[in-house]
């Protein structure tokens, strides 16, 4: 998406530097051209001069207004290298090159040749001129209107068009639910919407109760401020932003200044603020207007992304107390169906599945056995070996489960139904509950079911000690091909530091 365009040009032009309204005489004579230059030589517009373009026909006035798509007013002859050249023209202008900005002043010096309330009617002209009404005075009050009109009308189309950039940005900043995506899109959208060039960086601080932090730890950056990724703001940019960003954190409120802006967004317990800071030139009164649009439906979307995620972890933490409980009655797992669902994640992710799916089965794989919430205690905890008929009801754990949550319309239950259902099927066939085998068993079970024992192997269980890595790698490896998919074995042992280290992160408690 180009949000910088030419209905945005005077919108957005940097301080100091003035564009010229441009103004395109076309005539077949001479002399025209330089009495109108004449004329208009000191001519000013809201603070701004003209630059004067000749055309001395129809075809090379043609010819530069594809070069000069801005050209304000056209001073436009009506007889040329034809009778009608001028008047054909318009309909080129309004027609072929759909330019509906341009202001058309008609003038001719024959007017029974393009009788005025004809030519009214049927072009699309803004203005009808006999040549010898035009005075200097009468020049420059025409020219006074057309610029008046051609500036109001580029005004409003910037603001339609800066609204609808500001309604297309944020809707994609609120269709982002993930705090760590959040603050780059912001950012992009931010940088595209005013058009800062060398880039911008956030930084999050974390509980700070009303106290300046020491450094303000940047977590999110684009175009060169990238290289201070990870490291303090406070310690790499210039005083004066520093400056910016103590303000805006102790005001909690946006810093505009000549060369960089400051934005902060906080949650509703201020918990958090998020600061954005970007060199850029001056906005004027409509670009600050769009900025704070932007920065009231960012600071909405920042609001709600919070409570959802406060309300989502809450929920999360509900789901893994649970699975951990029903797996051995106890809190002591609720660790270990963290990390199967982590793992099972990593797994989809290094098979290839996308991540929508990966972070379904993240929230998905930890429930896969739930159904052992239906399995008596006395089963469940018996330190030995199960007996046949023990095994029996301890294997309907798996068809239990499933029915517990294949009711749901949610997607994250209905794969966890499908995991509980079928994560005990080995590859060779020799699982249950239906002794599914190979590619038959769906690929989030298998995935599961490698990550389980996994996890499972090198876990504290009333029954037995953690195994070390080498006796885990040898049991999978006895089982590639056999409980086990292959291509998941091999995937797991060709990443098996990454993997490990989630057991060191994360441990048991």
């Amino acid at each position: 998406m180009g949000l910088i365009d030419d209905s945005l040009e005077y919108a957005l032009e940097p301080t100091g530097v003035v564009p010229s309204w441009k103004v395109l005489i076309v005539d077949d004579e001479p002399e025209i051209h330089q009495v109108t230059r004449l004329v208009l030589g000191n001519f000013r517009f809201a603070g701004r001069q003209l630059q004067l373009i000749s055309a001395y026909s129809s075809v090379e006035a043609e010819a530069l207004l594809r070069e000069h798509a801005d050209t304000a007013v056209i001073l436009l002859d009506v007889v040329m290298e034809t009778e009608q050249a001028g008047l054909d023209l318009v309909r080129t202008i309004r027609d072929e090159l759909n330019n509906q900005f341009i202001r058309i002043v008609l003038r001719t010096g024959q007017p029974g040749q393009a009788p005025e309330h004809e030519v009214v009617a049927a072009y699309d002209i803004n203005d009808y001129k006999e040549k010898t009404e035009l005075t200097s005075q009468k020049l420059s009050t025409t020219l006074y209107a057309a610029l008046r009109a051609y500036r109001d009308m580029r005004t409003i189309e910037a603001s339609r068009r800066g609204l609808e950039i500001v309604i297309e940005a944020s809707s994609e900043v609120f269709s982002h639910h993930h705090p760590q995506h959040f603050a780059s899109v912001v950012l992009a959208k931010l940088t595209q919407l005013i058009g800062v060039e060398a880039g911008a960086l956030c930084c999050r601080i974390a509980h700070p109760n009303g106290v300046l932090p020491d450094h303000f730890h940047v977590t999110a950056a684009s175009g060169e401020f990238s290289r201070y990724l990870s490291r303090n703001a406070d310690e790499k940019l210039p005083p004066h932003m520093v400056q910016s960003l103590q303000l805006a954190f102790r005001k909690k409120q946006h810093v505009f200044s000549d060369d960089h802006y400051v934005l902060h967004f906080s949650d509703s317990d201020a918990t958090e603020a998020l600061l954005y800071v970007g060199e850029s030139h001056q906005l004027d009164e409509h670009g600050h207007r769009l900025m704070q649009v932007f920065c009231s439906n960012v600071a909405i979307a920042y609001e709600n992304l919070h409570l959802n995620q406060e309300l989502f972890d809450s929920q999360l933490d509900m789901v893994y107390l649970l699975a951990g409980a029903a797996e051995s009655r106890s809190r002591e797992t609720a660790n270990h169906v963290r990390r199967v669902g982590l793992l099972a994640a990593m797994l989809g992710r290094l098979h290839g599945l996308d991540e929508a799916t990966c972070e379904l089965l993240n929230f998905a794989a930890p429930l896969h056995d739930i159904g052992k919430i239906g399995i008596p205690d006395a089963i469940l905890n018996k330190p030995g070996a199960h007996t046949p008929a023990e095994t029996k009801i301890m294997r309907t754990h798996a068809e239990l489960g499933a029915r517990l949550l294949g009711g749901s319309r949610r997607p994250v239950f209905q794969l966890a139904g499908m995991i509980a259902q079928t994560h005990h099927e080995n590859y060779d066939g020799s699982g249950y509950p239906a002794g599914l085998a190979g590619e038959d068993i769906p690929i989030a079970g298998r995935i599961t079911a490698l990550a389980d024992v996994f996890d499972a192997l090198g876990s504290r269980r009333c029954y037995k000690e953690p195994w070390p890595d080498d006796k885990i790698r040898d049991f999978i490896e006895s089982q590639r091909g056999i409980k086990f998919d292959p291509e998941l074995t091999d995937l797991l042992f060709a990443n098996w530091e990454q993997i490990t280290q989630l057991r060191l992160e994360l441990p048991d408690n």
